[in-house]
Parts: structure tokens; sequence; C-alpha cells
């Protein structure tokens, strides 16, 4: 809808096709992204596609393209809406009950979707609460969330196009493009549950933008890097995204709450999700142990820029969880220590002592049915392993298993995304400087991301048991948690 919006405001006839379910969006956003008229012709999921569905499209879309436009159609403007402070005055049960309101909404069969929480009971927010929540940052409560540092992010519409965005830049919350103030964030974060310590982390995933994206986020997932972990005592050991600990379960929990809260986030009517994700539903959130990383190896704040005492957040997208091969503990012992068993089988090295390679077998056949880059979240012990076959940083990690990913085009015109990624093949492909649909079928182009760094992560748990757990994504934007002290 941003496209579309510049290509209306330079005077481009646009017609967007939708299908049927989606038109209650598309009116939210059109409206959102100043369009409010934009003419839009309704697909149908059940057409037979290809020719025969242009056959049925065309003669309406080309209508829309040349009726000429109306008085309101030419009407424009971005909206801003206003929104009121939702701390209730009343008893604590009938708080309680406010709070947990529900409505019915039509697309999803008239099932009750919460108002204010993201389904699950809440900490009631009281005028004291949010008080004492306040007292966590020395940032004014009525101080706009705002990008506390310069940063540059990759542009949307072409690989090549980077953005930058300036220091002190108004966070919006998707979808409804709202903004927020400190004071906001905190009703959400004693909503959540957490204490008044968490509150920079908070802020810090605020300032994010509630890891909603255009909306679609699921409330968002999150890495902590940096010293804080252990002053407000996360779990970074076993289990740790398991219940239990505090500190993970309520700040995980923030996002979903900012996304329906500042977001304005209602199933079918402000956005449009599939399945959502079982990853992210309840939250989630955890912290690096960098002190267990070999010699040589950096922490996630300092391969983002900042120094090893500084302390971040950076969002992730843990949707495709355990990607590739997995395999018990105790055969990924007998491979290093001593050579045998199923790995040792599989790297035919059988009989001889580690250190070995175990990357040959965590990627084998990643990319067979998915694209992009991953994160791998392994002990101490792994990562030791891997710095003692040669691998001396992270980032040699990061471009060995990258110049894997490799494959001939032919192949690489099969995957799901490519279509959109190179511009249905009129894009520049990076490296050759040639338009896609120039290339020979056996020119060789990355299945697993535009770039090593980006497309990959490695980040260490204080863990006994050697195994390893994967995650889709790589590398984000981070933002300081510091900066809201």
């Amino acid at each position: 809808m941003p496209y579309l919006s510049s290509l209306e405001q330079q005077g481009i006839p646009t017609v967007l096709i939708n299908y049927g379910e989606e038109t209650g969006k598309v009116q939210h956003d059109r409206t959102l992204y100043g369009i409010p008229h934009l003419r839009h012709v309704v697909a149908s999921r059940k057409s037979p596609g290809g020719a025969s569905e242009a056959d049925i499209l065309v003669e309406p879309l080309l209508e829309a393209m040349t009726r000429p436009l109306t008085d309101e159609e030419k009407e424009s403007g971005m909206w801003a809406p206003t929104e009121p402070r939702i701390l209730f005055e009343g008893t604590l049960e009938e708080a309680e009950e406010f709070y947990n309101q529900t409505e019915n909404i039509p697309g999803i069969l008239n099932a009750p979707f919460s108002r204010y929480t993201d389904g699950l009971p809440v900490v009631i927010p009281t005028e004291e609460r949010v008080a004492a929540m306040l007292k966590g940052t020395s940032h004014r409560p009525d101080e706009v969330i705002t990008l506390q540092r310069d940063m540059k992010i990759q542009g949307f519409t072409s690989i090549e196009q980077v953005i930058t965005r300036k220091k002190g830049e108004v966070i919006r919350f998707m979808p409804m493009y709202r903004t927020a103030t400190v004071e906001q964030v905190a009703v959400n974060a004693v909503m959540a549950g957490c204490k008044p310590e968490y509150f920079p982390v908070v802020l810090a995933i605020a300032e994010s933008g509630g890891g909603t994206g255009d909306g679609r986020g699921g409330g968002g997932a999150f890495i902590v890097s940096g010293p804080i972990y252990k002053e407000i005592g996360m779990n970074v050991t076993n289990f740790i995204w398991g219940p239990g600990n505090p500190a993970n379960k309520t700040i995980g929990r923030v996002g979903s709450l900012l996304w329906r809260n500042l977001g304005g986030y209602k199933e079918t009517v402000t956005t449009i999700t599939t399945l959502g994700s079982p990853v992210t539903n309840g939250g989630f959130i955890f912290a690096e142990y960098a002190e267990g990383l070999p010699e040589g190896w950096r922490g996630l704040n300092e391969e983002m820029g900042f120094s090893k005492d500084e302390s971040i957040v950076m969002p992730c997208m843990p949707g495709a969880w355990g990607l590739g091969q997995q395999n018990m503990p105790g055969v990924y012992r007998s491979l290093q220590r001593t050579g045998h068993g199923a790995i040792a089988r599989f790297l035919d090295v059988k009989g001889i002592v580690g250190p070995h390679n175990y990357l040959e077998y965590l990627i084998k056949d990643v990319w067979a049915t998915r694209e992009g880059g991953f994160t791998l979240v392994m002990p101490q012990q792994v990562a030791q392993d891997l710095c003692d076959y040669g691998f001396k940083s992270k980032q040699e990690i990061y471009e060995w298993i990258w110049k894997h990913s490799f494959e001939p085009v032919s192949k690489f015109k099969m995957r799901g995304a490519q279509d959109f990624v190179t511009n249905g093949w009129l894009g520049i492909e990076k490296t050759s400087g040639k338009l896609w649909r120039e290339l020979p079928d056996d020119y060789m182009v990355p299945a697993g991301g535009d770039d090593p760094f980006e497309s990959y992560n490695i980040l260490l748990c204080n863990m006994e048991e050697t195994a390893v757990a994967r995650f889709g994504g790589g590398h984000g934007q981070a933002f300081s948690i510091d900066a809201w002290r």
C-alpha cells in the first residue's frame, strides 16, 4: 500500500487486485496511507488462474483504470487517530471485567476477540502501578517513543536501496500506524506483569515498533544481548524457552500487547494473518550468554556495532522453527570425542577423534523446501568445537554456510519467493550486474539469503547438553536498552 500511495501521488492511475476476505483490510490500509478511495478489483481464490483469470479481471481493471475520478475519490490525507488513555477508574473487580472484554469478529466466524489483551488475563494497570513502572526509566511519561540513534535499513523495493532513519524519528506502531508515549508503553508493561527494572528493555522493544512490522508480526520475538540479562535475572541456560522465569515470560509477552493496544491489531479488520505462530504466541524472548563465547568470537551487541558492555534488543522472526536435521546430544558427543555414532558415519570420520565440522551435518538439506538464512542457538561446547575445528569467528561460519547455499539459477527458479525478490526476474542480480532473466541456467546464486551477515546469526546459551536449535532469520536491526534507562 505505501507503494500504491506513492504512485497515486505521482498521478499514476492505480488499481489494486485483492481477494474478497481482504476487502476490510484494504479499506483500512488505503485510509491509513492517504488514499482512502483507491479503487480495487476483487479476485477469487477459486478462479482457474493463468490466462482464464486474466480474462476475468482485465475488463474490470481497465474500466477502473480509465473511469474519471469522482470528487470523493480525489480526496486524500493521512489518518491521524487520537488514542485516549486506557487507565480505568473504578474498583479492581470492575477494572478486571473492563480489561478482559471481548467482541465477536465476523471475519473469524464470530469468535470472541480481546479488546485490550492478548487473550490471557492481565495485571490491572492502576495509576499507582503505572507510576511505579515509570520509575524504571529517566524518560518522561509524556515523551513520544522515537528512534534513539541514526539507523540504516534495507529498502523494501530493492536490495540495492538503503534507507537512513534519523534519531528522533517518531515510531509508528502497526498496523494502525499509531504513535505512543512512554506512559502508554508503561501501561502495557504493567499488564504483561513486568517489573520496573525490566522497563528499559520494554521501551527498547517499543522503539523497534514492538516487532509487529507491517502488522503481521504476531507480537514479535526478541533477543537480548549485554549485561542487563544478569541485572534483571533472565534465564540464559536450560529451558530458555520454557516456563518459570518471570523476566523471560513477562517481557516476551509485551510485544503482543503493544501490537494490540498501540498498533491496533484486530484480526481480519486491521490485518490478515493465516495460522499465526505457536512460537511467538504467549511471548518469545531470550538472552545471549556471551561469557561462553570462544576466544575471538563476538557477542551480538558487538556484532551490531555496540560495545560488549552495552545492552541491546534485536527483533527476530522465529516462525520457521526447527529447521534441518537434529540429533540426540549423545550422538554429537560421540562424534567429537571418539568419532563414532550416526553423525560420524554421515561425515565419514568413523573412528577419528574430533573436532569435526558439525555444520556439514547441520545444514544437510536445510534449503530443500525453504530459502533464506537462519539463527543457530548453541551451547558452549558446540561453539568451542567449531572454533577448534578452525572457525575463529562467527563471521567465518556465516560465510561458510552462505557459500554452501549456492545453487544454479535453474533450481533457484523453482523456489516460491523468487518471482518477488527478483522483481519478476526483471531486477538486477548484484554479483553479475545482469538482469536476472538474462542469467544462464548454470549461473550459481545463493538460496540462503542475499548476504552472509544479514542472513545468519549465532547465539550461545549456557547449557551442558550439546543440542542446537535453529529458527528462521538472521541479523536484523538492534536497539539500545541503555538509551532507555
